[in-house]
């Protein structure tokens, strides 16, 4: 089946909806593999960061400081002023829009503090955090799809994506599964975004919901687009206990403690002035350092995260959702009881590389790819480095998807639509063929599991040479054995088990790009954290990583661009203390 639009948007969380937001005048589709108000933006908890000033001094300066040395300096710090200067426009649209923040007594838009957020370039915590309780995220997405409907955008609901259109050099649509039916659909676009968010259901223990499988970044891998930086992935100190469903950083925002078994306070001993709302790969590693050294609870692999002395009130007023499912998870009472939490995986820092106006770049010189952009967590423009701020996400959604769609109304008043490639749904319907007629044996689900439990055993928090050189021989014998996948379900309509199994493809190729960076990477920087590695290399490791697929079977092929520097002595990489 053939659609044809202006506008081809895949992805229907905040950065897909923030960029339709801004083409009022064209027609826009947006694909989803999920119902758009279940896109996992809604799970983003704690805030949004701008420098409004609203209940402290503030400056959009001191939080493009804090998003380059949180960073750990990998950051490319012109977007990183982008995403600090345009945050402040960007959340007041929103407000404008309906989003209905928590206030200050004189009705301005309340602010908590976060974890890395400082005030005068690290002088101690600010308040900069925008929020709506602990839903922000949810907020966020009901408010923007709103106004899609209202804008009369074409949304295509459980539509998986399977391949990217690109005829003489320019992306000229996307190719896609309609879940309900079964059917092949082509969309013929002018301009595409891919705004599919990240691949945290690589790992055993996640924050992520099930749709976060990188498909996006696998689509663009597999058209020899390179992947940035995907050795950066960012472990969210606070999970819930084996569940990794997120706690999140606002409670530590409104004055929540992590502590040991020992019941010590033992943040304030590795980072005395931010304590436990210092960088989350930081608070990380001090919660598996503490672990390491015997001082899990009942010498477990866990800690707690305790909000008792807040009270009853303020935890529900501020914290209503993460105690919430603290009780449903664990059957416990924040109110009299502290939380079991452990570090989960949680946010990818890389991803398809794009430029300050969200288009998708392909090589060490940033040339873009016409009719092609990203914005989101799919997307690495870089401002996150090798970490990002609690907060920081949403800004990213807001900033650059609202940048995309302004790029994007500009680029289809100045083109014409591309002609399709010949043969363009070939690919994709091989894909499901070679599945539905499959009789290799092979099962999805303990390809997956063996996957998941690799990436946490070996490619977690701390890593070395040996695990990362066992975590490589695993995925190419997943790799292979997953060309023997057999499904059982040979149905059309609604066959979920063909739809994990090609998302499983999209983890194999994300997860592949990301060991091979890790194991390249031979210094420690931000999340990727290395025991044999110990000190960041400037000298040598300054630079991003691209992760090319290669032709053969196991092949990828890594080259390095510079991170781009401006000539500022307060953004000169230096140690980074707290």
């Amino acid at each position: 089946m053939y659609h044809k639009f202006d506008v081809v948007i895949v992805g229907a969380g905040g950065a897909g909806l923030m960029a339709a937001m801004q083409l009022p005048n064209a027609s826009v589709a947006v694909l989803t593999k999920v119902y758009p108000t279940r896109s996992h933006t809604g799970a983003a908890q704690g805030g949004v960061a701008a420098a409004l000033g609203n209940q402290e001094e503030d400056h959009w300066k001191w939080h493009m400081y804090d998003t380059v040395k949180g960073g750990d300096y990998l950051v490319d710090q012109p977007a990183a002023e982008i995403l600090a200067r345009e945050a402040i426009d960007a959340v007041y649209e929103l407000e404008h829009r309906g989003l209905p923040f928590n206030r200050t007594e004189d009705g301005r838009i309340d602010q908590r503090r976060f974890g890395g957020h400082t005030r005068n370039f690290g002088e101690g915590p600010v308040r900069r955090a925008c929020y709506a309780a602990d839903r922000t995220g949810h907020m966020i997405l009901q408010t923007m799809y709103q106004n899609a409907v209202k804008n009369q955008v074409n949304f295509f609901n459980e539509f998986l994506v399977l391949d990217l259109l690109i005829n003489d050099g320019v992306v000229c649509g996307v190719v896609a599964l309609q879940i309900r039916t079964g059917e092949i659909h082509t969309f013929h676009g002018k301009a595409v975004l891919f705004a599919t968010g990240g691949y945290g259901r690589a790992w055993r223990v996640t924050s992520n919901a099930f749709a976060c499988m990188g498909d996006g970044m696998a689509i663009a891998y597999r058209r020899g687009i390179p992947l940035q930086d995907m050795e950066m992935y960012q472990f969210h100190p606070t999970g819930i206990y084996k569940v990794g469903v997120l706690l999140s950083e606002a409670a530590r925002g409104e004055g929540g403690k992590i502590l040991n078994g020992k019941g010590e306070y033992f943040m304030e001993r590795y980072m005395p002035t931010l304590k436990d709302l210092a960088p989350r790969d930081i608070v990380s590693r001090c919660i598996v350092q503490e672990i390491n050294d015997g001082n899990g609870v009942d010498g477990k692999d866990y800690v707690y995260l305790d909000v008792r002395h807040l009270g009853a009130k303020k935890i529900a007023e501020k914290l209503p959702d993460i105690t919430d499912f603290a009780r449903n998870y664990l059957g416990v009472e924040p109110i009299t009881e502290p939380v079991p939490i452990q570090p989960t995986a949680h946010y990818a820092m890389g991803g398809i590389p794009t430029d300050i106006d969200a288009r998708v770049v392909i090589d060490s010189q940033r040339t873009p790819l016409p009719g092609f952009y990203a914005a989101g967590e799919v997307a690495c423009v870089s401002v996150h480095g090798a970490n990002r701020l609690g907060t920081n996400s949403l800004v990213d959604l807001i900033v650059f998807g609202r940048r995309a769609g302004k790029h994007i109304a500009s680029f289809i008043a100045e083109n014409d639509h591309v002609t399709l490639p010949p043969q363009h749904e070939d690919y994709s319907r091989q894909l499901v063929d070679k599945l539905y007629s499959s009789t290799g044996g092979e099962s999805a689900a303990r390809i997956r599991s063996e996957l998941q439990n690799e990436m946490n055993d070996n490619v977690f928090v701390e890593r070395n040479e040996r695990g990362l050189s066992h975590a490589l021989d695993t995925i190419d014998g997943l790799r292979d054995a997953y060309q023997g996948i057999q499904l059982q379900d040979k149905g059309k309509n609604f066959n979920t088990e063909l739809v994990e199994a090609i998302e499983l493809g999209f983890l194999l190729e994300c997860s592949e790009a990301t060991i091979h960076g890790a194991k390249a990477r031979k210094e420690s920087r931000g999340a990727h954290y290395r025991l044999d590695y110990q000190k960041r290399d400037d000298v040598n490791w300054l630079k991003h990583t691209l992760a090319y697929k290669g032709t053969k079977a196991h092949d990828v092929r890594l080259e390095y661009k510079d991170v781009i520097l401006i000539d500022d002595p307060i953004f000169k990489p230096k140690e980074r203390k707290y």
